[in-house]
Parts: C-alpha cells; structure tokens; sequence
C-alpha cells in the first residue's frame, strides 16, 4: 500500500516513519523546505527517543520519502492522512482548523484519482463532515471518502505507544464511501492483528469525540490528584499513598494520578479548552472540564509562590537554580510548560535564574526572560545557588547524589515538584525539603 502524511510535525513523523516500519509506502510532505532537506539528510527536527533511527532506517530502505511537492505526495495513494496543526485560535480558545481545511482543498485538487483521505490531526467534532463538503466542492468528478483516525501518541513513548497501541480508532461516514475507506484503514493497520489491537469502528463524529473525551479526562484525572495534594499537605497525609491507595482499584488505574505543578505540553490544554468550547456552542457545557482548565493555570502560578514562600517570602538577589523546562521528561517539547510560567515569575520578583534541561534548552531560550542563565550541567546549574526547583523528571536528575548537591549549593533549600526524591535522604544532607503532598 501507499500513503501520503500532509505535515512532518510531530504527529505525521511518527505515524509516517511508523506505518513504513509496517511496510508501507509512505512520503511524508511539508511546505517547510528547510525541514524536509534536514529529513533527507538524516536529520531528525524532534527530540523523540528511537525516531532518529526508525526514520534513517525506513529512508534508507525505500519505504519513507520526504517532499514539498504536493502531486508527488499523493500521487498513487491509497490514503492520505492530514497531520497538520489545529492549534488554539486566539480570541476564543476553538481549535484553529484553518490549516485543516487548506490542507483538505489542496489534497482534493492534485488528486488523479480515488483515495481515503483521513484527519490525523486532532479536530473537534463535525469537522470530518466539513472536510467531505469541501473536498467535494474541489473536486466533484473525484471519489474522496473522508474518514478520522485519531492519534493517541505520548511524547517520550510515541514510536512504542503506535506500535503497541491500546486502540486504533477508525471513524467513516454512513453508505458505501463509509466501507470503502474502513477496509483501506483496515488494511493498514493489518499489521497489529498478529497483536491482538483492538479497532474500533464508529460514526466519524464518535471518533472524532474520542480523542477530546480521553485527554479531557486524564487532564482531569492530573488536576484531581493536585488538588488532593494541596489538602493532603494541610491534613498530614501523604499524596503518594493515596494515589496508590486509589490506583490499585481497577476502576480508576494507577496511570495520570502524579501530583505535580500541572499539565501541559501540545495536547491537553488545546484539547481541553477547545472541548469546552464545542461544548459550549452546542448547549451541552462540560463543567468539570472547565474547572480542569482553571484550576491547571492557577497551580502553575501557585508553583512560584512556593518557591518564594521556601525562599523567606523573597527570592530577590538570590540564585535559583532550575532542572528541568520542558514540560514532561524524554522530549523537547516547550508548550504550555510549567516553566513558561514558574520562570518568570521568580525573575520578576527579583532572582537570578541559572537553568538546565537535557533537551528543550533550544526551544526555552527565546521563550523565557533573557535574563535566564543556562548551565551545562544539574550541578553546574546548582552551583553557587541559595535554592533549587526541580520542575521535570529527567531520569538523569533522580540519580543525582543529595550529598554533592548540597556540597555545591551555597543555599539549602530544595523545591521537589515532581517528588522524585527520598525526603528523609534530603533532609539528612542537610536540605530544608519540601515536595507536593507530602509531610
């Protein structure tokens, strides 16, 4: 088979480089040229664990090609799939299906013949049925059946989490267009049979929810667990054996009940707020998700309170350092980071900010003050500092000595905000300690 992947973002990398190590034909397109001359060279735009080699691998093979030429892309395809961005649309928070849409129309136009054309992006729900009207509309003399096949990929785990996945998710449309376009996706993803995946077949608006209804959920799953954080602190309880205490039951999961300084990253704050959105305009509001949405900003600013408070209620000429920028460990992803919002704050009120990521310096430095200072190192970073936040788990952060920690601070205040570390350890190397719901 053949397909074409309109967008080599981080959605259409991966699924691309993916479906090739299935066997398929697979080209990737993008109208950034720079980007597409890196990929041909080997040059991965990403930070993602194991892509480097899965995309060298499946381009020296055949199977994976990399152009900015649009009837090159979907020339013989049997599907195309848009992975373009659906950001959040300033002024109102409704996912930004602009590049959807002239995607849509564009594909529609350099077609030579039938195909699937399938939003890999994430979009709200009624957007599939959009795509039909306007493709339709290019091309009336074209068979083009739309169909959605949602993502759910982590960044850190992605390559695993489509290889070995929970569920694929397959939404068409009534009639036999609806068939044709779910025997196609079918036969891509054949390859997870011999797995036993679960593929889901629904009405294309189901699918489409889906996505919405899962990251909505497990952002709320992340926001309940914080705010019972913030009560264990005030009753002596300790966070993490609640979370288990809750986990091991099975109608609930172990899995997003991590109490930390909130979530971020591409996915669920865009999702979540265009979800109440669509909620919204269609007279059916979802509260709780709503309150999700609020209570996740005020944490992130509530987090840089707490280092002012642990600091004396002043952090003003102090050193702090800070592990950790990007929002989640194993990715360089910046997006609605915890950081963009902990780091200003504290230089404002007056600190110096010496810093650290093992990825996502790059994307950091033109988002943060320029004031910022960035280490080479954890220790470089904490050295000479009067206190140290850890913002993001990086494992290489967790294996960090508390005693040369300590040797190399000047100050002796430690903020765990991702409670990675032993507080009795700490304390015992002589750290003033504190974590999130924890006594």
């Amino acid at each position: 088979m053949r397909i074409a992947m309109v967008g080599a973002g981080y959605v259409g990398l991966v699924s691309g480089a993916c479906f090739a190590e299935f066997g398929v034909d697979v080209c990737i397109l993008d109208t950034d040229a720079t980007k597409i001359e890196a990929l041909r060279a080997g040059r991965i735009p990403i930070y993602e664990p194991g892509l480097d080699a899965l995309v060298q691998e499946n381009a020296r093979d055949g199977r994976l090609r990399f152009t900015t030429d649009l009837a090159e892309a979907v020339e013989g395809a049997d599907a195309v799939f848009l992975a373009v961005g659906t950001p959040s649309r300033r002024g109102d928070g409704h996912a930004d299906l602009s590049f959807v849409f002239a995607a849509a129309e564009q594909v529609a136009r350099a077609a030579r013949g039938p195909l699937v054309l399938v939003t890999k992006s994430t979009v709200p729900v009624g957007t599939g049925r959009r795509v039909q009207e306007i493709v339709r509309a290019a091309r009336p003399d074209l068979s083009i059946e739309v169909a959605s096949n949602p993502e759910f990929l982590r960044e850190g785990s992605a390559i695993g989490d489509f290889m070995r996945p929970d569920r694929v998710v397959i939404g068409t449309m009534e009639g036999e267009g609806g068939e044709r376009a779910m025997t196609v996706l079918r036969r891509l993803y054949r390859p997870l049979n011999l797995i036993e995946v679960p593929i889901l077949a629904t009405r294309i608006e189901t699918a489409e929810l889906i996505k919405y209804a899962a990251n909505a959920f497990l952002a709320t799953k992340i926001t309940f667990i914080n705010e019972i954080a913030d009560l264990c602190e005030r009753v002596g309880a300790d966070v993490h054996d609640v979370a288990r205490g809750m986990g091991l039951d099975g109608r609930i999961g172990r899995k997003f009940l991590h109490a930390g300084p909130g979530f971020g990253g591409s996915c669920f704050p865009k999702d979540t707020l265009a979800l109440a959105r669509t909620a919204q305009d269609a007279g059916a509001p979802v509260r709780l998700v709503e309150t999700t949405i609020a209570v996740n900003e005020a944490r992130k600013a509530s987090m840089a309170e707490r280092v002012i408070a642990a600091c004396g209620g002043s952090v003003a000429g102090k050193t702090i350092a800070v592990l950790g920028l990007t929002f989640k460990p194993e990715t360089d992803d910046m997006r609605d980071a915890a950081s963009l919002v902990v780091v200003p704050r504290l230089a404002e009120a007056g600190a110096q900010i010496r810093a650290f990521d093992p990825a996502g310096m790059g994307h950091a430095k033109p988002m943060l003050p320029g004031s910022v200072q960035y280490a080479t190192s954890a220790l470089d970073a904490a050295t000479g500092a009067d206190a140290l936040v850890l913002l993001t788990e990086w494992n290489e952060f967790r294996a960090l000595s508390p005693q040369r920690l300590r040797q190399a601070m000047r100050g002796h205040v430690l903020l765990d905000l991702r409670n990675v570390y032993d507080p009795e350890a700490m304390r015992a190397a002589g750290f003033h300690y504190a974590s999130i719901g924890r006594p």
